[in-house]
């Protein structure tokens, strides 16, 4: 039965490798196909309209005046530019359509790099669950989804959020009056406060994805659209061993960030007027005095001169900014995930359009990251509550050092996919012709190690 699932699944992946490679030769043919050589020429024209465009969204970000004017003008008449001269040109179409193959092609590839997910053993009903709640998180979530009477009618405690109270105390109290299972019913930073309790005491802790993003939620697999559905955990769950960040001591389960984005959200207004508050004081911190200069040191690997870096509990797959970093293929790698951006100038914002090569983005994997400044405090978004802590952080992972409780059948799909590696697709889509039919390896999720299967 087993080798039987673990050729089914071997086969699949290959299949999928395989179209992966289809789409991505076909991605690249409709061009040729249809202007031949010449396709080079409009693939430099996109590529000079991405450069034109990143400049523009400097200047938007990093000036006042007639230059954010003008970076403003630049950032949406580029684009618009080279999507009139592909038309005129007859090239609008089969641009479009190897757009499309090219997003086929990754997208196969990750699913077919995806590992399988472990098949966990259900979990004991908890005797004594305790649950808090912000009813204020998600804009008013709680009340909206009826929460507290549907936890009380599971068993559990609830106790409400009135103010500014000391939540992690709080956890602490009910696990010494017996409490064997911590949840949260609101946004990632109290989820982090109360998950290093649960961690603490090793008790089992469950996700209410009540808040505004709920990013652990998401990566989780949990329905961020029916908070309720995350409270079947209580009576019908199964046990993941989640990694834990830390920043200095205080435990992240999504991510910390340093420089711009944690400058712009202690800024008491930012809770109001987000973007207002990003485009008044963004000039300052990116190109001006108020410019963090950040180091960052993670083993062999040493960086200065960063304006913003994010370190997040196992690595993201992309990132497209500290406030929406995209999804974790996993969160039991045991790795802390590095993100840093350094642009000081138009050069350099202009070659962000080659992403990791640019040289202005830095990505790497660590256990650990020190991350240092010439202050002696530093502001820190940790899981998008601001803090200011001393420098230098370290920033560090505890692996497996969570016991996640969620449904057994989770209503939302967990993110299937690993980065496009592309020589390894070539290598599952050419061995998969060859090993219908035998035994594969694959490797369990939850615990990192391999098993045949």
């Amino acid at each position: 039965m087993g080798r039987h699932q673990g050729s089914d699944t071997h086969t699949g992946s290959a299949f999928r490798a395989r179209l992966a490679l289809l789409a991505l030769l076909c991605s690249i043919l409709v061009p040729l196909l249809v202007a031949g050589l010449r396709s080079v020429l409009w693939a430099l024209v996109g590529i000079a309209g991405l450069a034109i465009a990143a400049v523009g969204v400097w200047w938007t970000l990093a000036h006042t005046g007639a230059l954010r004017v003008l970076g403003l003008v630049l950032s949406v008449t580029a684009p618009l530019t080279v999507l009139a001269l592909y038309s005129a040109s007859g090239m609008l179409g089969p641009a479009c359509l190897s757009l499309v193959l090219w997003m086929l092609a990754v997208a196969s590839a990750r699913t077919a790099l995806a590992p399988p997910r472990s098949a966990a053993g259900r979990v004991e009903a908890p005797h004594d669950p305790w649950i808090v709640m912000n009813p204020r998180s998600g804009g008013g979530k709680v009340g909206r989804f009826g929460l507290v009477e549907k936890a009380r009618a599971a068993g559990a405690r609830v106790v409400l959020l009135d103010g500014h109270q000391d939540v992690a105390g709080l956890a602490t109290q009910a696990v010494a009056e017996g409490a064997d299972l911590l949840a949260v019913a609101g946004g990632d930073g109290t989820q982090a406060l109360v998950a290093e309790v649960a961690a603490r005491h090793d008790v089992p802790f469950v996700v209410i994805p009540a808040g505004t993003r709920n990013h652990f939620a998401l990566d989780l697999g949990l329905d961020r659209d029916d908070p309720a559905a995350a409270l079947q955990a209580l009576t019908d769950g199964v046990e993941l061993r989640v990694d834990l960040g830390f920043a200095a001591d205080r435990v992240f389960v999504n991510n910390a960030s340093f420089g711009t984005y944690a400058s712009v959200v202690a800024d008491p207004a930012y809770r109001d007027a987000k973007l207002h508050t990003t485009l008044r004081t963004l000039p300052g911190l990116l190109t001006g005095e108020d410019a963090p200069g950040l180091r960052m040191r993670a083993g062999g690997t040493s960086v200065g001169g960063l304006q913003a870096l994010l370190v997040s509990n196992n690595p993201y797959l992309r990132a497209v900014d500290a406030g929406r970093p995209g999804r974790r293929e996993r969160l039991d790698s045991g790795l802390l995930g590095v993100l840093g951006v350094r642009v000081a100038n138009t050069a350099q914002a202009a070659r962000l359009v080659r992403g990791g090569r640019s040289g202005s983005l830095l990505r790497l994997r660590a256990d650990e990251v020190v991350v240092d400044a010439d202050t002696a405090d530093i502001a820190v978004g940790i899981d998008g509550e601001h803090v200011v802590l001393p420098t230098p952080v370290v920033c560090r992972t505890e692996p497996g050092a969570l016991r996640v409780h969620v449904p057994r059948h989770r209503p939302g799909k967990p993110l299937a996919g690993a980065p496009a590696d592309w020589p390894r697709v070539a290598r599952l889509a050419r061995g998969g012709l060859f090993t219908h039919g035998r035994g594969a390896t694959a490797t369990e999720p939850g615990h990192g190690r391999k098993r045949h299967v």
